[in-house]
């Protein structure tokens, strides 16, 4: 059975990793993808546009399904060299956070509503990723 995943990261981040078919969790570290499974459903929360940046985002900007295989290493240069795994990615908008924070399961305190996606990467329930994926009017049928 399919496991459903929120990881975190910056829209220029995500923006790379759609594009190039994979994730990357954590600041490249291998737990969380070794805990997902091919099968498995991510979904990217951007608190910021650009990494480092300080201006907030705060929205969902792309849904994926973890594909076959295993989490690999990546030499992104000499001295950062990530783990990875393969996704593939469907159709989706961003949608802002604030509007869907009532409904989540995952949010037992409105005023700390951030406090889960400090984990960098965290699993939530069927329905809170339908949620997600039918605010951000995600296609399943491509």
């Amino acid at each position: 059975m399919a496991r459903y995943w929120i990881v975190v990261a910056s829209h220029e981040h995500v923006k790379l990793a759609a594009a190039g078919g994979f994730m990357q969790v954590c600041h490249g570290k291998p737990g969380p993808l070794n805990r997902m499974l091919p099968g498995d459903w991510v979904m990217y929360y951007s608190p910021t546009e650009l990494f480092g940046g300080k201006a907030p985002y705060r929205c969902f900007t792309a849904i994926g399904q973890v594909a076959e295989g295993n989490p690999y290493q990546f030499a992104m240069s000499t001295d950062f060299i990530p783990w990875r795994r393969d996704v593939i990615f469907i159709s989706a908008q961003p949608v802002p956070i604030e509007p869907l924070l009532e409904q989540f399961s995952f949010v037992t305190n409105r005023q700390r509503w951030g406090l889960p996606f400090r984990r960098g990467c965290f699993e939530i329930t069927v329905r809170d990723f339908e949620i997600i994926a039918e605010a951000m009017k995600a296609n399943f049928d491509e």
